[in-house]
């Protein structure tokens, strides 16, 4: 989306909050009720809508029938509606207890955070969460390093709901109020310019000095990508003629944005590039092939570069006589000798193994083409060319407490491989762009985003794309990076920020809980 479309987060849950915390509401017979369908309603609508690709995955690449596909969207939007329900409910408690609407608008942004806090602790997926719609604006971006993407999104909400509330104060029929809430809706309005039009505002530009050749196979992900005999080698020679091309066009910004072409600038010595990065994609690259190994030996010579490679990682466990597989990262250094592995820890929930196989063992005939991966235990980070990178892998990017690990691990830069081929031609492949922009943000890193059939881009450490290519085309991006060694709070502490929200929001709703349960047991209020 134009960066400008930003400006909608900052007043986008006023209806919801005045619907939940508005005078009329505190009449109905069951408030508490009403406030949870009201937000629960509404959390269904939003991930149904903003998460609407499931059902194409599901009904394109997973092969179920068109009534489970939407019956799986469903599902997903009644859990995940679950945190917005539980959003209004807490809003509707503390003003229950306290009767004041300006105690329950100012814990609002505490409650909110603690619940982005919770989906990325507790059911997982912390996807697209408010804070990201905020990916351009690099003035209110500038928390991230401080408090992650949950301080954008607390400000958000406060913003919101100080709308509210200056709404509420001008529809009362006190002279005195109705001006102060003129004067707080007009200060609101006035702060969402300012805020908004942190669009405008340039970050430092920072500099390159090192240069990878990110190669996008552009594989189906339907196709049965087995490479036997001539397909391999013709694989192969296209994938070693890819990562030898380091001057050619290029996107400045991000692919269907309108952003211009520029000419990559070619390094100082344009002998070899520092790495060349194959991406997480279906391709039959098993660590244990013998012909995988030789291949790897001979890129790596031939291209004198370090290399990252998208595969099939593969251990045997003596004690349980049994093949583990992961999905990884193989690294290997400029003479073909194997540095070693990232195996991915966060595996992707029904796509790379069933959680409680024991208790949904019927979910195998849902998800037929679900694979059964073995999640990593390490995170790792690797020495290559006197510099060190840290390696993630697709849906881990969207984790911001894991990915800082490699910063503080001593990563100068990051390195993540993805296969967004499975969502197809809808709006997640951009969505999890922005999120991964926001790790580069939090981190001040440059990450190298390499995928198998786009976005393939550059992020550098303010979270802009200064190098891209098309998306749904066989091509190699020729990406200038550079390296940082600083550490941001964030990336020393973490959910610091989030965990402070959610200590205070559970202290301020588990008191009006309480009071609210006294009053009932005292027959006080039966409402």
């Amino acid at each position: 989306m134009p960066a400008w479309r930003n400006i909608f987060a900052w007043f986008g849950l006023v209806p919801l909050l005045w619907a939940i915390l508005s005078p009329a509401s505190a009449d109905e017979p069951r408030p508490l009720r009403r406030a949870f369908l009201l937000a629960y309603f509404c959390g269904i609508l939003w991930y149904a809508g903003n998460c609407y690709w499931i059902y194409d995955t599901m009904l394109i690449h997973g092969g179920l029938p068109p009534v489970v596909s939407f019956l799986l969207l469903l599902g997903f939007s009644l859990v995940l509606g679950l945190y917005f329900g539980l959003f209004g409910l807490s809003l509707a408690l503390v003003r229950k207890a306290s009767g004041s609407t300006r105690l329950a608008l100012a814990t609002a942004p505490f409650v909110w955070t603690a619940l982005e806090l919770a989906a990325s602790r507790i059911t997982s997926v912390p996807w697209d969460q408010l804070g990201y719609s905020q990916v351009d604006n690099a003035l209110v971006n500038q928390l991230a390093p401080w408090t992650g993407v949950y301080g954008i999104s607390f400000v958000l909400v406060a913003v919101n709901a100080l709308i509210v509330f200056g709404w509420f104060l001008a529809c009362k029929p006190e002279p005195h109020r109705k001006v102060r809430g003129y004067y707080l809706c007009a200060s609101g309005i006035f702060l969402v310019g300012v805020l908004a039009g942190g669009i405008f505002h340039r970050a430092p530009k920072p500099a390159s000095t090192a240069t990878a050749v990110l190669i996008q196979p552009n594989l189906d992900v339907s196709a049965d990508n087995t490479w036997a005999g001539p397909e391999w080698n013709r694989h192969i020679a296209e994938m070693t003629r890819l990562a030898g091309e380091q001057c050619k066009t290029y996107i400045v910004g991000i692919p269907q944005t309108g952003a211009p072409d520029g000419e990559i600038v070619c390094p100082p010595y344009p002998t070899h590039p520092d790495l060349v990065v194959w991406p997480e994609s279906p391709a039959p690259f098993i660590e244990e092939d013998p012909r995988f190994q030789q291949t790897l030996v001979a890129l790596a010579r031939q291209t004198q570069s370090s290399l990252v490679i998208g595969s099939l990682g593969t251990d045997y466990v003596p004690e349980e006589q049994l093949w583990h597989d992961f999905n990884s990262a193989l690294v290997v250094s400029p003479n073909g000798a194997r540095l070693g592995r990232y195996d991915k820890i966060h595996l992707v929930p029904f796509g790379e193994y069933i959680p409680f196989k024991r208790l949904l063992f019927f979910a195998h005939k849902l998800t037929g083409r679900v694979s059964s991966f073995t999640p990593g235990e390490d995170r790792k980070v690797f020495r290559l060319n006197g510099h060190r990178y840290g390696v993630f892998i697709c849906y881990e990017s969207v984790f911001a407490d894991e990915v800082r690990q490699f910063s503080q691990l001593g990563a100068e830069v990051l390195v993540n491989i993805s296969d967004d081929g499975w969502y197809g031609d809808t709006s997640a492949p951009w969505q999890h762009l922005n999120m991964a922009r926001m790790r580069a943000i939090e981190n001040r890193r440059w990450i190298l985003r390499d995928t198998n059939n786009g976005v393939t881009a550059a992020i550098d450490p303010y979270g802009r794309v200064p190098q891209s290519i098309p998306r749904h085309q066989v091509d190699a991006l020729p990406a200038a990076y550079g390296f940082r060694d600083d550490i941001t709070f964030y990336t020393a502490h973490g959910d610091l920020f989030a965990w402070a929200c959610a200590i205070l929001a559970l202290g301020v709703v588990g008191w009006a809980a309480r009071t609210s349960l006294r009053r009932y047991v005292d027959g006080k209020d039966r409402s």
